[in-house]
């Protein structure tokens, strides 16, 4: 791709990101939304595979949906109430209207299988974006409408999408889906405790990205798609694929490492709220994402392959890792002991 349209592109990105967090009114937002979607469109198709092409269509396609949803239910609400403020909303079929919206931008259960597919088509990098990046804007609609929203919905839909993304990532080979359905699982997590502490949910969006970003980086670094490739690539760079493993294990949200914080915290506000049984299920769906991710973390770490693959064994190079990668992955592994500076800083 040229590197001027490349340019645009990422500048759209950041400016339609921006003015969706920043504004006030219905209609910014929405322009925002769109400036986002027409933008991240020619990065997916840039390779023109076929693949490509059809999840940069898949992706239009429920993109301008949600929006035209998002859009429907403001209008629904100035109708009533003659409110554009974003924080006034308050009709409860607008309401409805609009968490169905953000869910469907998001990925959210039930209304998660585009998601899946258009990370499968879309290159490492543009995939990186479509799981951080773009969830940004919607993520804080949800924040800023997070009092109006009917909370047994959203417990309902966060259950279901830590028990499906739990579920269907267990079966994968591919590397981009089963980070997409790590991510279906993750907005799980985010959506529970939204209407209870939206900075909490914020908090969690930031972690999680920090950890993708050095997963997707890392991966794309030592250029794995696959699990069996993933298999060979010890030899390659073994200091990378060691920080590699530690970031999938805090992904997975073990104790010693800087996931675990969010869903500590999310635990912990659950029982407060007297949401016991929920945390308990929630935390119980979240061992299915615990065994993918240990999957990703033995292939990543393994020296030899258990088997014949048709892959070329990868000779060592002494490439160096990019700094970026490198302060990724060690926030992703140790920000737990200062947990305690960064929640209120939230």
């Amino acid at each position: 791709m040229n590197p001027q349209a490349k340019l645009i592109f990422t500048i759209s990105l950041l400016l339609g990101t921006a003015i969706t967090t920043s504004s006030n009114h219905w209609i910014m937002a929405w322009a925002g939304l769109e400036i986002n979607t027409l933008a991240i469109l020619p990065l997916i198709s840039k390779s023109h595979h076929p693949r490509a092409i059809e999840a940069a269509t898949k992706y239009f396609l429920v993109q301008a949906t949600a929006s035209t949803l998002l859009l429907f239910s403001s209008m629904t609400n100035a109708w009533y109430t003659g409110q554009w403020d974003i924080t006034q909303l308050t009709h409860p079929i607008s309401c409805l209207i609009l968490t169905s919206a953000i869910a469907m931008k998001l990925g959210l259960v039930p209304f998660h299988f585009w998601f899946p597919e258009v990370l499968q088509g879309a290159p490492l990098t543009t995939g990186l974006l479509l799981a951080t990046v773009m969830k940004f804007p919607p993520i804080t609609l949800f924040f800023l409408t997070s009092h109006s929203l009917n909370p047994t919905l959203l417990t309902c839909m966060a259950i279901l999408s830590a028990a499906l993304g739990g579920w269907m990532g267990l079966n994968q080979t591919q590397i981009r889906k089963i980070l997409a359905f790590s991510s279906i699982a993750h907005l799980g997590w985010m959506t529970i405790i939204i209407s209870f502490d939206p900075k909490l949910t914020l908090l969690n969006f930031y972690i999680y990205s920090l950890m993708t970003a050095a997963t997707f980086l890392a991966l794309n670094s030592i250029k794995a798609l696959k699990l069996t490739t993933l298999m060979t690539t010890w030899t390659k760079t073994p200091s990378l694929n060691a920080m590699l493993f530690l970031t999938l294990l805090s992904l997975a949200g073990l104790p010693p490492l800087t996931g675990f914080l969010p869903k500590w915290l999310i635990i912990q506000e659950l029982t407060k709220q007297s949401m016991a049984p929920a945390a308990t299920v929630i935390s119980l769906l979240s061992l299915l994402g615990l065994f993918f991710y240990l999957r990703l973390a033995y292939c990543t770490t393994i020296t030899l392959p258990p088997h014949t693959t048709n892959h070329m064994k990868q000779w060592h190079t002494n490439k160096p890792t990019h700094i970026t990668i490198a302060i990724l992955t060690t926030l992703s592994t140790m920000l737990l002991p200062i947990s305690l500076l960064i929640y209120p800083l939230s």
